[in-house]
């Protein structure tokens, strides 16, 4: 008797490990990646096993390579569902729900390749008519844009099919992410500002693991969870060293536990709050360390020269800062202008190079303030009633790092549930 009392107690303890995270909904929500895997920054991969891994909880209906920076490709992304099609077997006898390698393939788009222009738009791609189809699609239920590069092929879809602006919900990771795509992200907030937005500019770094700590959360992670647990499990090695660092998966967590129709209440992905306004400076003359801008918020350089004999938004200066290189553009009239956003609180210099004489050599500095977004200036762009963000509470912080905590708290949570996926793989 004592022996089937003990059996049944495990199993219900399994069937709660296993089903947690699928308690948000009973209905799978409609799910589009948008990802520059492939790039400088690994943890996309890391970030595309863990999908793959959950894909019965989605109707995923769409994964587009969009590299703003770096050599991402949807070739990147294919190699990824090569390398779960090896696993698949083991893995669909214990979730059979789990979507075909070749259903996913069919899911795979490029889209736009680098930087767009000052416009923020240029012409379509193979993912941004995807996503437009997709978002046209009849359906009770939004398309969720899950973006974890730049926004250059929402900003497109958007601008070629506004209609869908009330089709779609996104869910970005910002940050970084911003600094590659500003000018997408300009054109968005100036011309789609009722959009329905979950801008997430440091709360998803409550999931980047500490790889000094020896626990089973963080650097004994892989030895302890993943190691010996199929071809993922070995590929996975090759990312961090098998460090867990996965920076775009809390988009994916907060479809998984939690309202998604709630962006104020707790979920595995964060907890957010309202933004009326996103953050703008624009500055007409080179700057000092008297001069402030909101960590993330969007800052324009206007600058005076020569007037030439060349189109609008014609790339004829570099702005060089924090070690990389940004177009500047000729505006028409001797007007120049150049757009960035800072990724983290810092003290910055910059410096111009071009061939026009009088612009050539000019420097400046500025200080990049911890909070986001701050009170609203002169030159903010307002925004409607669905756009939400990391919380101002500075008991959520660790260290410069706002609402981190909003996630963080669930991280140990989120793992111990796919240590269950990874034994199916032993």
């Amino acid at each position: 008797m004592m022996k089937v009392r003990v059996t049944l107690i495990i199993c219900l303890l399994t069937g709660l490990l296993c089903s947690c995270a699928t308690d948000n909904t009973s209905v799978k929500p409609r799910v589009l990646i948008s990802t520059d895997i492939g790039g400088t920054d690994p943890d996309d991969n890391q970030s595309m096993v863990h999908l793959l891994m959950y894909s019965d909880l989605f109707n995923l209906e769409g994964l587009v390579s969009s590299p703003s920076y770096g050599e991402g490709s949807k070739e990147e992304i294919l190699r990824m569902i090569d390398l779960y099609e090896k696993d698949f077997s083991k893995l669909r006898q214990h979730q059979p729900d789990l979507m075909l390698p070749d259903e996913l393939r069919k899911l795979c788009k490029q889209g736009r390749k680098g930087e767009v222009s000052l416009k923020g738009v240029a012409e379509s791609t193979e993912g941004s008519d995807w996503i437009i189809q997709c978002a046209r699609r009849q359906s009770d239920q939004p398309l969720w844009i899950l973006v974890w590069g730049g926004l250059d092929d929402v900003a497109q879809a958007l601008h070629d099919a506004p209609d869908i602006e009330s089709k779609i919900r996104v869910y970005w990771i910002g940050g970084p992410n911003k600094k590659w795509s500003v000018n997408s992200y300009a054109y968005i907030v100036e011309n789609f500002p009722n959009l329905w937005m979950i801008e997430n500019n440091a709360s998803y770094r409550g999931f980047i693991g500490d790889s000094k700590k020896q626990d089973k959360f963080n650097a004994q992670y892989y030895d302890e969870c993943i190691k010996d647990a199929g071809v993922l499990g070995a590929d996975f090695k090759n990312y961090y060293d098998g460090n867990v660092k996965m920076g775009d998966t809390p988009s994916l967590l907060y479809m998984m536990h939690g309202n998604p129709d709630d962006p104020l209440g707790d979920s595995w992905g964060g907890s957010f709050e309202k933004m009326a306004h996103s953050p703008r400076t624009i500055f007409h003359r080179n700057t000092t360390l008297q001069d402030t801008v909101p960590v993330y918020s969007l800052i324009e350089f206007h600058l005076e020269g020569p007037v030439m004999d060349k189109e609008v938004e014609t790339p004829c200066f570099t702005f060089r800062i924090d070690k990389q290189d940004w177009n500047g553009y000729y505006m028409g009239n001797g007007q120049y202008i150049v757009k960035y956003a800072a990724k983290a609180p810092a003290v910055l210099d910059y410096k111009i190079m071009s061939e026009i004489k009088e612009l050539d050599g000019m420097t400046g500095s500025f200080v990049v303030s911890k909070m986001w977004p701050g009170e609203a200036t002169s030159d903010a762009c307002p925004l409607g009633e669905n756009w939400y963000t990391d919380k101002a509470d500075l008991d959520l912080f660790d260290g410069n790092w706002q609402g981190y905590k909003t996630v963080s708290q669930w991280r140990n949570e989120v793992l111990t549930d796919w240590e269950m996926r990874w034994s199916w793989l032993k």
